[in-house]
């Protein structure tokens, strides 16, 4: 296994993060990517997303030929005794995952396969999908070994989540295969000080478990994660909604709440609601999967619906201070869907702008790093600037959406210098409210 060749069906967040650090663990790595864009910036040395420290792992890993990115199945399957599959799994209208892509990967390596390849899914698939790809792989006459290996990174900390795990999952009913993908781990486990040196991450503190287990289980265990931690995040809103009417403050309650250490601090921070490429559509795909099976998983329904109510929340607070918002000057802070990348999947930031858009105001919003990849999904009469200042300068209302260190960490008094608002929308609650309002300026968080 330590001289492999592996193959990376898809370089997106998670296909491109593992394909560049198996790259710097002694494997020769394939990385597919279909979109000629993208491969093309990966060619070049860059990722085509904002990422810390990815770029420098790409340009080392291209420089040493561990790396090799392609648009070729045909070039790089035959050669790979292991494949990882990374393709995108959207939800359909109806809330169900969309596996075209996850079936059309498999069918198309299906073609070119070794006999006992490993195929490993890290795309975040329904339970069952992996015995639906084993049947496709049967009928096809390939002797494939499977895995279910779910990625538990974050955006912009994805490098440092993948060298300094938790936990890795294996899970496959070929028991051999699943210890020989927890080796390939175990492998990049020994390089990972090397690596974060050269990404210039700062290594953790951390001992990650490995963990084996049957492949519905491994499915179910990804989409279970991120649909609890969604489940926090809608409890602590629905607390804050409480908190906002009997006068209590959200971030004194959940501090108080989360030093219990049976709940833990994490995702209890109240706020505009979550977004992204996977809480949102893996609740919905939960949703379905459940129904699928004759299960109704209403506690996840009632999470979805607290989540959607969010940005018109923070809109109708904003009403209720100056009524009606037709002419008004406001500037949204922060587009992407979390600070530390430019994703704006399902972003609760260009939700809020739009919502702006749609009563009337004047929306003027900026993101360090998401402007580019927000402009598609703001209304067009939306303004987008890469200044901070002229964002704010003239804007009577300014509303923090996402909680860059430029917007929360910046003193207060630079609103106040810079701007002539009246009124701060604290929308991710990481703004001092005392600080605001001594200088004069109306706050207005959530559930504070």
């Amino acid at each position: 296994m330590e001289q492999a060749t592996i193959t990376i069906l898809g370089a997106g967040y998670v296909g491109l993060t593992t394909a560049v650090l198996l790259a710097h663990s002694g494997f020769k790595v394939y990385a597919v990517e279909p979109d000629p864009h993208r491969l093309g910036v990966i060619k070049n040395g860059r990722s085509f997303f904002y990422e810390e420290g990815i770029d420098i792992l790409i340009k080392n890993a291209l420089e040493k030929g561990t790396f090799i990115p392609t648009d070729s199945y045909e070039e790089s399957i035959p050669k790979s005794s292991v494949i990882f599959s990374c393709v995108g799994t959207p939800d359909n209208p109806d809330g169900s995952s969309n596996l075209q892509y996850v079936f059309s990967a498999a069918e198309e390596s299906s073609k070119y396969m070794q006999p006992k390849a490993i195929y490993v899914q890290k795309s975040t698939v329904p339970v069952g999908t992996g015995q639906e790809i084993q049947s496709l792989f049967k009928n096809k006459g390939v002797e494939a070994q499977y895995v279910s290996n779910p990625e538990f990174l974050r955006e912009g900390t994805a490098i440092l989540d993948t060298l300094y795990f938790d936990r890795v999952v294996a899970g496959s009913d070929n028991s051999s295969a699943a210890k020989k993908i927890l080796a390939i781990y175990k492998r990049l486990e020994k390089y990972r000080d090397e690596i974060a040196q050269l990404a210039n991450v700062h290594p953790a503190s951390i001992s990650g478990q490995y963990i084996a287990t049957n492949l519905n289980s491994a499915e179910l265990i990804k989409v279970t994660s991120n649909a609890f931690l969604a489940l926090k995040i809608s409890f602590a809103n629905s607390i804050a909604k409480l908190a906002d009417v009997v006068n209590a403050d959200i971030k004194e309650v959940m501090n108080a709440v989360g030093a219990d250490q049976r709940i833990g601090a994490a995702f209890l921070n109240a706020g505009r609601g979550y977004g992204g490429g996977c809480f949102p559509k893996d609740v919905s795909g939960l949703i379905s999967s459940g129904l699928g099976h004759g299960v109704n998983l209403e506690i996840m329904e009632a999470v979805q619906r607290v989540n959607e109510s969010m940005p018109g929340y923070i809109i109708e607070k904003v009403k209720n201070e100056l009524g009606d918002l037709n002419g008004e000057k406001v500037a949204v802070l922060g587009l992407a869907f979390k600070k530390d990348t430019s994703d704006v999947r399902r972003s609760p930031g260009v939700a809020i702008a739009n919502l702006l858009d749609h009563s009337g105001a004047s929306v003027v919003a900026h993101d360090p790093k998401a402007n580019e990849e927000a402009l598609h999904d703001l209304s067009s009469t939306i303004h987008i600037t890469d200044s901070l200042q002229d964002a704010i300068s003239a804007s009577r209302v300014i509303i923090v959406a996402t909680d860059w260190a430029e917007f929360s960490q910046v003193p207060v008094s630079f609103y106040k210098q810079n701007s002539t608002a009246t009124i701060i929308v604290d929308a991710v609650n990481c703004l001092d409210k005392a600080e605001v309002k001594e200088l004069g300026i109306t706050y207005i968080g959530v559930g504070r």
